[in-house]
């Protein structure tokens, strides 16, 4: 046989092998709610799961926002059509938590499967957020954020105004906002996406005031809406008089669709986003970028307390074969390695959600190369948490997010006062509450 039939042959060889090899990979599907920046680093960490090992297929598909992506996996659960790893948002977890015979809860999943999974590996906030009253963790903590600030220095500069001394207080944010303004260094002053997430569920938080009974929902279903209280109230209308001065601008309920548009045309010189921005902030943005902690009031006692996290985990779903489940707890043990998770963190803006990853980005310098990465961090550990600031557990919440960006708009249209539009919202959610109650007895 001559020496090119035994290289042909050879080759033959090697692939039909690699073809046996990747049809012997046990597949499983991951629906994420991760587009732009965020998703390409998603995949790209999926892929180098892929590639460490021959045994398991990742394929992540994205499936639109969080709401989006967590109602077509309601769909598709019916039709018995369920991916085996879905990505919920934090504010899905306690109708996650109640989805009887739908999860397979991470703990119990881990454990079975002998994979690595230690509860106390984790920072203190997450692993709080995401599990049940015997501490046992229900779903898998993968990308953790908190709103932060973000600012245009180039602009401070043009105002007149001190780019490493962000605003620490609303007071002195309307100021530097006005100054801004007056000056022409822009049209508005400051901006926000997730108006529910950064002007009222966090914005409780650091001010240690209640969003709920029974440690906003953490203590039991019979939990009632209690936010309608004059710090709101008042927060809310200041809004609305700060818009009407044109030195704030309402992006829109929801998400705010238009609040990072207006920051990167330098419309508006603040941005308060999700710490996860950052990825899209440093690639959008042609200009410097500041960064700074939610602001609070100082006249009220014990502010600033501590932000709590948003973002998502991973939630593996009932209905699927052992060996897809060997698989599912194969890549959660290698998410949840100090490398991946502080190459995550440090892409994206996440938090490192490992007290090891946290170590490990130190080591490396990160923080010193980069300053305000940390700020999230910092915000997050301000103070021990308390019941009204470890963070939310409501069912129905994502609908119940929904009416609060409704009465939120209209307290900026001069439809109702703060006062009118936290006591409608309350009343409305709990509502809701009272009918996940009834559903899940």
């Amino acid at each position: 046989m001559s020496r090119l039939s035994l290289h042909a042959l050879a080759v033959g060889v090697a692939t039909a092998s690699l073809s046996l090899s990747a049809q012997a990979a046990t597949e499983v599907s991951w629906w994420h709610a991760m587009g732009g920046q965020l998703g390409e680093i998603l995949e790209g960490i999926t892929e180098d799961f892929n590639q460490s090992q021959d045994e398991y297929q990742v394929t992540p598909s994205y499936r639109g926002t969080y709401a989006e992506t967590m109602t077509g996996a309601i769909a598709a659960f019916r039709a018995n059509e369920q991916p085996h790893i879905l990505q919920v948002f934090e504010v899905g977890t306690g109708t996650m938590m109640n989805a009887k015979g739908a999860i397979y809860p991470v703990y119990e999943l881990m454990e079975e499967h002998g994979r690595a999974f230690d509860n106390e590996a984790f920072l203190p906030a997450v692993v709080g957020y995401y599990t049940d009253t015997n501490g046992n963790m229900l779903s898998f903590p993968f990308n953790s954020s908190t709103p932060i600030m973000y600012y245009n220095r180039d602009v401070f500069e043009e105002a007149g105004l001190d780019p490493e001394q962000p605003p620490e207080t609303w007071e002195a944010l309307a100021e530097a906002s006005r100054q801004i303004v007056e000056s022409g260094a822009a049209s508005c002053g400051f901006t926000s996406s997730w108006p529910s997430w950064v002007m009222l569920e966090n914005f409780s938080a650091m001010h240690n005031s209640p969003l709920g009974t029974l440690e906003n929902g953490f203590g039991g279903m019979e939990t009632e809406l209690n936010f309608n209280n004059e710090l709101v109230a008042r927060h809310w209308d200041n809004l609305h008089d700060w818009q009407e001065e044109n030195i704030y601008r309402w992006a829109g309920p929801g998400t705010g669709p238009d609040s990072e548009p207006m920051f990167y045309s330098q419309d508006c010189a603040i941005f308060f986003g999700s710490s996860a921005s950052r990825a899209d902030v440093a690639a959008n943005s042609e200009f410097e970028v500041g960064f700074g902690m939610q602001p609070y009031y100082d006249d009220v006692e014990g502010a600033p307390q501590n932000s709590i996290i948003g973002g998502a985990t991973l939630w593996a779903l009932q209905g699927h074969s052992d060996e897809e489940y060997a698989a599912v707890a194969a890549f959660f043990e290698y998410l949840s390695q100090p490398e991946v998770q502080a190459e995550w963190h440090q892409q994206t803006g996440y938090l490192p959600i490992t007290q090891a990853a946290w170590d490990l980005s130190k080591e490396q310098g990160y923080y010193e190369e980069n300053p305000g990465a940390d700020i999230s961090l910092q915000q997050m550990t301000l103070n021990e948490p308390t019941e009204n600031s470890k963070g939310l557990r409501f069912g129905n919440f994502v609908q119940i997010r929904d009416i609060i960006s409704e009465e939120m708009e209209a307290v900026m249209t001069g439809g109702k006062s703060g006062q009118e539009a936290a006591d409608d919202a309350v009343e409305r959610g709990n509502a809701l509450l009272r009918d996940f109650e009834s559903a899940n007895q």
